[in-house]
């Protein structure tokens, strides 16, 4: 039998299309990334509000694009060839990412650094509807915005015009004070988001690829989630995983870091600035790298969980394109899972990060009395056991073990040398012997789940020191 083509219903697709699952900084992100693999030196944001007829533009100094190539880009699942360290994997951002914010949305570009030759064309979800064909729109030079039109005269380079903004100005009255607010709301947000996600970029540590960033004018500056200029900032031992996917052999690279106490930051606000755009809390955790590009930001993916006591712990993971697979990420580039196979030796190479994140937390409170001063802690002295805890929160209790697993034996005091009774009010004990009996403990631990109750238990056993 002869096969059959079945060509998707454009009004209904497109729809369904919008709701990938972008927020406004992530769409203005993804879009970034287009303009690192033109190659472009700088990108500029602009958020321009006027009421209904408020628009978003990214335009970039990269290489462009000749007319058959943006045409071929404006397609929905567009056929380019992806070289290895390249941002794109499914010829969707562009498309999904500005429709998710949009109603009708304008690329303009010019390769020819000799002639400014403009192409432009557009998607309206409008004419869609209306005719439900998958066609773009072309846009003549006079119907661009000044500015678009201006840039394009400057330089190669592309611009991406979004207009329309049903999902930004999603108020009775667009032009009212309330959306205002919003659109500058949003802005700030979204320096915050870029300066994260782009900050091996913005710094230079990308070779070949460092980039300026300017939102309404305003230089996006680095953010570090690791605070590498603070000379209290531990860096710990890097450990690097070979693993094969379906796209090849890669390097799976884990970096941890242990941030210091508030009262061993060098200023208040520097202290402050290293809380990120979520703080503390919630940034402690697993800061996931593609190609150089954050993906992730905080949160232990599932082998821990957030917990006060941790918050000083951030750990750098970085993997290659190839292993885009494994590591499921998705279209909005927002969400990505660890490799089932790498779990275990993931968990296994944090434990001593973790633990120290715990006892730089503990140790400083106790010293600074819970000032939030910030300045030179007092060096750590041993810890008498009968002292009362006074400034930390008590650890959460351990979850119940899987059935089957031996982990329920490490809170028996009979079953390790270490878990000895309650100790006499003439008992000295210090943290790092504390550290010394979790790093022996953990040879016999197997798998996240004993990991857990181990950290756990280790956890309770510091507060009740203090």
């Amino acid at each position: 039998m002869s096969s059959v083509e079945v060509i998707p219903s454009a009004r209904r697709l497109v729809k369904s299309l919008r709701d990938v699952g972008y927020e406004f900084v992530t769409a203005v992100a993804d879009l970034i990334d287009n303009c690192i693999e033109a190659k472009a030196k700088t990108v500029w944001v602009d958020v321009v509000w006027d009421g209904e007829d408020s628009y978003v533009s990214i335009a970039d100094n990269g290489e462009g694009m000749a007319l058959a190539t943006l045409k071929e880009a404006m397609r929905f699942g567009s056929e380019r060839d992806y070289e290895g360290e390249d941002l794109g994997k499914f010829g969707l951002g562009l498309k999904t990412a500005s429709l998710s914010q949009c109603e009708r949305f304008t690329v303009a570009s010019r390769s020819n650094p000799s002639r400014a030759d403009i192409n432009a064309y557009c998607w309206d979800v409008e004419h869609v509807e209306a005719t439900n064909r998958w066609e773009i729109l072309p846009v003549r030079t006079a119907e661009l915005h000044e500015g678009v039109r201006q840039h394009l005269k400057d330089t190669t380079g592309t611009v991406v015009v979004w207009e329309q903004l049903d999902r930004i100005l999603g108020y009775k009255k667009p032009d009212g004070e309330s959306a205002r607010k919003q659109i500058h709301a949003m802005c700030r947000e979204l320096e915050d988001h870029l300066a994260m996600v782009f900050h091996r970029f913005l710094a230079g540590e990308v070779r070949g690829k460092r980039l300026a960033i300017y939102v309404n004018e305003n230089k996006v500056m680095p953010w570090d989630p690791f605070a590498r200029k603070e000379d209290n900032t531990q860096c710990l031992e890097v450990k690097t995983f070979k693993h094969e996917g379906s796209g090849g052999k890669g390097d799976v690279i884990v970096e941890p870091f242990v941030l210091p106490h508030q009262s061993r930051f060098s200023s208040q606000e520097a202290f402050n600035r290293a809380s990120g755009p979520e703080k503390w809390n919630k940034q402690q955790g697993f800061y996931v790298y593609r190609a150089d590009r954050m993906i992730q930001s905080g949160g232990w993916s599932g082998l821990r969980a957030l917990d006060e006591h941790r918050k000083l712990a951030r750990i750098a993971i970085s993997f290659p394109p190839k292993l885009d697979d494994e590591f499921k990420i998705n279209v909005a580039k927002m969400r990505v899972s660890l490799p089932a196979a790498l779990r275990d030796v993931i968990a296994k190479a944090i434990g001593p990060a973790v633990t120290l994140a715990e006892d730089e937390y503990r140790q400083r409170e106790r010293k600074s009395g819970g000032s939030p001063a910030p300045g030179p802690a007092p060096t750590p002295s041993p810890v008498d056991v009968s002292a009362t805890a006074s400034t930390p929160a008590a650890a959460p209790a351990p979850e119940p073990s899987p059935a089957g697993t031996p982990s329920a034996a490490l809170t028996r005091s009979e079953d390790s040398p270490t878990a000895s009774a309650p100790a006499s009010s003439s008992s000295q004990v210090t943290m790092p012997e504390l550290r010394r009996v979790g790093a022996c403990l953990r040879s016999f631990v197997q798998g996240p789940a004993e990991e857990q109750v181990l950290e756990q238990l280790l956890s309770r056993a510091a507060a009740s020191m203090e």
